[in-house]
């Protein structure tokens, strides 16, 4: 007669690829993912207030303004298929992934502070100028080409961190804490776009370049931590190179472009970024930086609006936390409907009800927890719906959607603003892309449940049509 086998008391381990963690090695990686995610979102954060604000100081105009957005989407629409093919072909010594953040960190924090400069340096790049004869221009119009020209080098190399860290989840999560670790994330998010928009923004404007160079400095060194700390297993090789040029850029669309629920999918990114265009105006809603001729604002100070968007944020913190335990439990998919359904009509809200510093705050604050929902399940949601052996690949792709709407909305929401002059219509903008991306998710969902749904979905094959 055999004796039953005593229960093991080993350590429960957690695997992704070849890589096996037990529960410290997991808290430890996660750790230094998030400490990362702390100093990305306040490096993130600075652009989209500070460049509208920097060219608005030097008397551009909302047109101006969503050109130079629309021109840094356009090279960031370029590269995205770019670094997702390259990264997941890459195989080094750090894996396929980090060799990129090390590369890249130094250029990007060096760009930041171009921008941050560009004050002194467009005054200094005037005089250089004007002594070599060219007396038609003006000071202003030199600091607006400086800024233009550091924030598309921002552009690039932003580009390869945002990318790559985010494709680097994917590799070294595993699966059955997803969403618990994107609750997290977007929660420790928040926490950093906090800490900008109370204690840094408020002192941007007389301290620019110094406000610029500790938030790179920081975001420099988180990064490199987390290249020093966080390790990635084995990858198989990648398939055969296959023949370059056009035949490759044909290739890359065909597999990437022609299955309809990765179309859909693409959708969702496309009308939910476009409704983040119009958000980069309300600082002009809120504050005195309005123009001639319009309808009034708010007439908040910078300072005041500083407070009033980084308390928004502290709604969102409990709201990730909870949203990563939901997710796992329902499935991001059906979160994310919700979230993006609260988001809409707390736009239209906005739009109505918002009369002075206290309603800005209460819902705007509503409308970032709507939106937190939505983001929070909809981390989680990627790399669920993605297929790991073309991760980088399709969610480039993903993003070069996500890019096209950037290139199109700016100019269009500076020339509607222009014409109905009446920042209060960016909630409506929004609204409207809002609504437009429920729609996508819809219909995701639908195929979602067509391909298996909860008990047997598996991402469909790249290139396989619908």
């Amino acid at each position: 007669m055999q004796t039953p086998a005593a229960p093991s008391d080993s350590p429960r381990t957690y695997r992704v690829g070849t890589l096996a963690y037990t529960r410290g090695s997991l808290l430890q990686m996660m750790f230094w993912m998030l400490w990362g995610d702390f100093f990305f979102q306040i490096f993130n954060s600075v652009t989209p207030v500070m460049v509208p604000l920097q060219l608005r100081w030097e008397g551009a105009s909302d047109t101006t303004i969503g050109f130079v957005a629309s021109q840094s989407a356009l090279l960031a629409f370029c590269l995205y298929p770019f670094i997702g093919t390259q990264s997941d072909r890459h195989r080094g010594r750090l894996g396929r992934r980090r060799p990129f953040l090390l590369w890249f960190t130094a250029p990007a924090v060096l760009s930041l502070l171009l921008l941050g400069a560009a004050k002194p340096a467009g005054a200094w790049l005037h005089r250089g100028l004007a002594l070599l004869g060219a007396g038609g221009l003006t000071t202003a119009g030199c600091v607006i080409a400086w800024i233009v020209g550091s924030y598309v080098l921002w552009i690039f190399f932003n580009s390869y961190m945002g990318q790559v860290y985010q494709f680097l989840f994917a590799d070294v999560v595993p699966k059955e804490v997803m969403g618990r670790f994107f609750g997290f994330y977007r929660a420790i998010g928040a926490i950093g776009n906090l800490a900008f928009n109370r204690w840094a923004l408020g002192w941007a404007e007389a301290h620019t370049l110094h406000v610029y160079c500790v938030i790179g400095l920081l975001y420099a060194f988180a990064f490199y931590m987390i290249v020093w700390r966080v390790k990635e297993g084995e990858y198989p090789p990648p398939p055969p190179r296959a023949a370059g040029g056009i035949a490759a850029v044909a290739r890359y669309f065909r597999e990437s472009f022609t299955n309809r629920f990765y179309l859909t999918f693409y959708c969702v990114s496309f009308f939910y970024w476009g409704s983040l265009v119009p958000l980069n105006f309300i600082v002009f809603f809120a504050t005195a930086a309005g123009r001639p001729g319009y309808a009034p604002t708010l007439g908040l100070s910078l300072r005041e609006f500083g407070d009033v968007k980084g308390w928004t944020f502290l709604i969102q913190i409990p709201v990730f936390f909870l949203i990563g335990p939901l997710s796992d439990r329902f499935h991001p998919i059906r979160v994310c409907i919700a979230g993006m359904f609260l988001t809409t009509v707390s736009y239209l809200a906005c739009f109505g009800l918002i009369h002075d510093s206290n309603s800005l705050l209460l819902w705007w604050a509503l409308n970032q927890g709507a939106i937190a929902v939505f983001l929070g399940a909809g981390a989680a949601l990627t790399p669920e719906v993605l297929p790991r052996e073309r991760y980088g690949q399709i969610f480039s792709a993903n993003q070069t959607f996500g890019y096209m709407s950037l290139i199109a909305t700016p100019p269009l929401c500076g020339y509607l603003l222009g014409t109905i002059r009446d920042y209060r219509y960016v909630f409506i903008f929004c609204g409207a892309f809002t609504a437009l991306a429920l729609v996508s998710l819809v219909t995701l969902f639908r195929q979602w449940k067509k391909l298996g749904g909860d008990r047997d979905f598996a991402p469909p094959a790249v290139g396989a049509g619908s």
